[in-house]
């Protein structure tokens, strides 16, 4: 018997006929693009499942696959750990907490193998997608991969490249049980924090400003546009611009010791804070 979880008015379970990796694929080409080159084909996802990883949908009561999850499972640095590499929500299903149930259901299947650390990429760029990753989901950032998939075919990728946040969820911790179970994060930045890139102000979008790269203070501030797509759609070289200095921000005080623990959000623009835990 495969036991599913419900999830409000969808029920997550793993898929289970060849029908349902197929659909799994559709929902891929659907969020990332026709003929999106980088989709996961139906005989990975089925393979993932015999060896420790999910793959996982979340259905309608009407049986619609209006959602999915996957990941591998492996070693990292010599540790068992879980890698997700995908999750989609239809976009009629968006907005109502479904992405959150499906990373919930995945932490839940992942404890059971015994495994107490996930991993997965998400767009420095991507406000919505990091308040999901950082308020709800209680993740930490500690690495940043330039470029990490190259140039892909997706229309989502238009010219501002792959630059990757790579999330460590600590499926255990007290920080991810307290956000998973609605605990609210921080509405305010610290009034210490310094920030050390902003937008410029004065613009009918928002620009970036010169990032300063020679703060020493424990903890920072780094502004994204609170609308990558807008901006992107409206003009790309501005969007271009922002992948480049966010890129140099982030890259230069990651590799000083800082992680990044919340992002605040704003009309125009959001802050990530960035914390070196390693300061007094």
């Amino acid at each position: 018997m495969v036991v599913g979880r419900e999830a409000g008015t969808h029920t997550i379970r793993p898929f289970e006929t060849m029908q349902e990796f197929r659909s799994c694929v559709e929902l891929q080409e659907q969020t990332w693009g026709r003929g999106f080159s980088e989709r996961v084909p139906t005989a990975i996802l089925k393979v993932s499942q015999i060896l420790g990883g999910v793959a996982a949908g979340a259905y309608s009561e009407n049986g619609d696959l209006e959602g999915f999850v996957f990941g591998m499972t492996g070693i990292r640095d010599g540790e068992l750990v879980h890698w997700s590499d995908m999750l989609a929500v239809t976009e009629h299903a968006r907005d109502a907490g479904l992405g959150t149930r499906l990373k919930a259901y995945q932490r839940e299947q992942v404890l059971a193998r015994g495994i107490e650390t996930m991993f997965w990429t998400f767009d420095p760029l991507q406000s919505r997608n990091a308040y999901l990753n950082f308020a709800k989901l209680g993740i930490v950032v500690r690495e940043y991969a330039e470029n990490m998939y190259g140039e892909t075919d997706s229309p989502l990728h238009r010219r501002v490249g792959t630059d990757r946040f790579i999330a460590s969820w600590e499926l255990a911790s007290t920080r991810t049980s307290c956000r998973l179970a609605g605990g609210e994060p921080p509405t305010q930045p610290p009034g210490r924090a310094v920030r050390v890139l902003s937008e410029t102000g004065g613009h009918a979008l928002p620009q970036p400003g010169v990032p300063d790269l020679f703060s020493e203070e424990k903890e920072i501030l780094v502004a994204i546009p609170t609308d990558i797509v807008e901006v992107m759609d409206t003009e790309i070289r501005v969007a271009v611009r922002w992948r480049e200095a966010t890129r140099n921000t982030l890259v230069h005080y990651l590799t000083k010791g800082y992680e990044v623990q919340e992002i605040f959000p704003g009309e125009r623009t959001s802050d990530y804070l960035l914390v070196n835990p390693g300061m007094p």
